[in-house]
């Protein structure tokens, strides 16, 4: 999401997730001071690439982010230490502003936490071995379409390589879903390899420019969606 008015009419849709792409290279890049105020069923997610993590945690303070999607090399240790740095910079700031009625500091045991979402690039020969380090470090996997560019490119890949996917955790299933897949998702949604489809990610083809979302073909989608459920 990229515009506030389409930001706001996208999310009386009531979507689980918005993204929001820090990605300078990325013609969806966010470059607005302020992300209008959404449901608090909506969480908000902020779409990095090989990002400094000190960048990330910025723009999660900045904008209240509850979600991170990398799409980029990130390795298990940046997972980590992004979870990592974010629960205890959440502590130090619950710790400092409870005290008791002496003025003094109190223990407080922190709930909150930041959602991690590793995106892998799929192919018809791709490892799924890749992942187990990722395992405890991730709270999803997003499989999307291995092309030139990190996410957006526009096309599915073989969902059928999902077979070979024997790990429990839940993932998002994402590359260049649009109206046109719905039957071939409602069928996919049937089999057991989408047990631990967790989200559909939709971007690209549901724009009328970057950044732009098209709202009735949205609208269209999910009413078509709601059928399987």
């Amino acid at each position: 999401m990229k515009y506030p008015d389409n930001i706001e009419q996208v999310a009386s849709l009531q979507p689980d997730y918005l993204g929001f792409i820090f990605y300078e290279k990325s013609q969806r890049q966010f470059v607005e001071n302020n992300i209008p105020e959404l449901p608090n069923t909506i969480k908000k997610v902020g779409v990095f690439v090989d990002e400094d993590l000190a960048v990330v945690f910025e723009n999660i303070k900045k904008y209240n982010l509850q979600a991170v999607q990398i799409h980029g090399n990130e390795s298990p240790e940046y997972c980590e230490n992004l979870k990592r740095h974010y629960e205890e910079s959440s502590d130090e700031v619950i710790s400092s502003k409870r005290t008791d009625c002496f003025g003094t500091k109190k223990e407080s045991r922190n709930d909150e936490k930041i959602e991690i979402i590793k995106a892998f690039s799929m192919d018809d020969s791709f490892n799924f071995e890749i992942l187990k380090p990722y395992l405890d470090v991730c709270d999803y996997f997003l499989f999307d379409t291995k092309g030139k560019l990190p996410g957006g490119n526009g096309f599915v890949f073989d969902w059928s390589v999902l077979k070979n996917y024997t790990l429990t955790k839940p993932f998002f299933l994402s590359g260049g879903i649009g109206l046109n897949e719905t039957e071939n998702l409602l069928s996919f949604l049937k089999k057991p390899e989408s047990r631990y489809c967790h989200a559909i990610d939709v971007n690209s083809k549901f724009e009328i420019e970057p950044g732009l979302k098209d709202f009735e073909k949205l609208k269209n989608f999910k009413e078509k969606l709601c059928h399987f459920e």
